[in-house]
């Protein structure tokens, strides 16, 4: 196995499971806001955001909306799915979400173990879209902050991935080059997709074993396969 000088990961739905935070929150905010009383049931509440939240990204990734659209718009589409058209509601709802989201502490199964096997050999870096100002909180809710040597966002870099542009910005800022780094994440499009487009290796991290057809360095379905990889 080719020895690389340093790793990149993605963030969400890589290391920090958004998928148990997401619902964890959005249980918590459906009891206090007491949506049940607008006929809105939990469980179709978070079928309803998970639908709309994952296109949302995607048309934010393949760079056909702002980044600002999904929390002025995420809920109040959300809520328009059950007939509830209250934008104020919405926007504070958004608001809450973001600020209590991030506080928790998932992480996706061996993520915590893998990279305290990795730590001692490669320093590692975080490229992510997601909003700059809680990808701190989200590292130190999960008791990852510290494996990190940077936080590359599209925010900072001035490009999204899978843009070339913002695994460039991450090369230059830790004099890098890129046959010494594979980049590890769960989206074909943004992460794979990205690191192909810098000449970064790739390392799938693909869990639910979707089929796909994207020329891959590597591809894993647990993250413990890290260990055996790397």
């Amino acid at each position: 196995m080719k020895k690389y000088t340093a790793l990149f990961f993605d963030l969400d739905h890589t290391l920090w499971d958004f998928d148990t935070n997401s619902r964890e929150t959005l249980t918590e905010l459906h009891q206090h806001y007491r949506l049940e009383n607008h006929g809105i049931d939990v469980s179709e509440f978070h079928i309803a955001f998970k639908k709309i939240n994952t296109g949302l990204w995607h048309l934010y990734d393949t760079g056909q909306i702002k980044q600002d659209v999904i929390r002025l718009q995420r809920f109040h589409r959300v809520f328009q799915e059950f007939d509830v058209d209250e934008y104020d509601l919405s926007l504070q709802f958004s608001a809450d979400y973001v600020n209590q989201s991030p506080k928790k502490k998932n992480l996706l199964p061996h993520a915590k173990e893998v990279l305290e096997y990795l730590h001692p050999n490669y320093p590692m870096h975080i490229i992510t879209n997601g909003f700059s100002e809680i990808q701190d909180i989200k590292l130190n809710s999960g008791g990852i902050h510290h494996f990190f040597q940077s936080i590359v966002t599209s925010e900072k870099a001035g490009h999204k991935k899978p843009a070339k542009e913002i695994f460039e910005f991450a090369l230059r800022e830790n004099n890098l080059q890129p046959h010494e780094v594979a980049m590890i994440g769960d989206n074909l499009l943004t992460d794979m997709g990205g690191a192909k487009n810098a000449q970064i290796d790739t390392i799938y991290f693909n869990p639910e074993k979707i089929t796909h057809q994207t020329p891959l360095t590597h591809e894993i379905h647990s993250l413990a396969e890290l260990k055996e990889l790397l």
